[in-house]
């Protein structure tokens, strides 16, 4: 199972690097989502929650849970993780979208400039 974990979390990194190269700043957001999740994989692959792992329930009447339980901090991590990539993309998002309306492409290069017409006003 870790071996396969390791792999699709390759595979996710490969294409986040892929599609953050991009120009356009969509792919952009698209990859940092992926890396994202990319990185929340990595901490459950090496929590070891696959590994035979139970709940952490206390029985009746113990003080302790029986027997080897999942550790709940990798689990806590990726939750709050989770969430704040949550809301890094909704930012991103809107803060994209505005952009859009503001200079009318999504295009990094051509967001580069201040003003649409500076270059115009130099060539002349």
């Amino acid at each position: 199972m870790e071996t396969l974990l390791a792999i699709t979390i390759g595979c996710l990194v490969a294409a986040a690097v892929y599609l953050m190269l991009a120009r356009d700043m969509l792919r952009f957001l698209f990859g940092l989502t992926l890396i994202s999740n990319a990185v929340n994989l990595a901490i459950f692959a090496s929590g070891r929650i696959t590994v035979g792992g139970v709940p952490p329930l206390v029985p009746d009447g113990e003080k302790y849970p029986v027997g080897d339980v999942a550790n709940a901090l990798p689990q806590a991590l990726i939750l709050t993780a989770i969430v704040i990539g949550f809301g890094l993309f909704a930012f991103s998002l809107v803060l994209a979208m505005r952009a859009y309306s503001a200079l009318g492409t999504l295009d990094t290069d051509a967001m580069r400039l201040s003003e649409a017409d500076d270059e115009k006003g130099d060539a002349a």
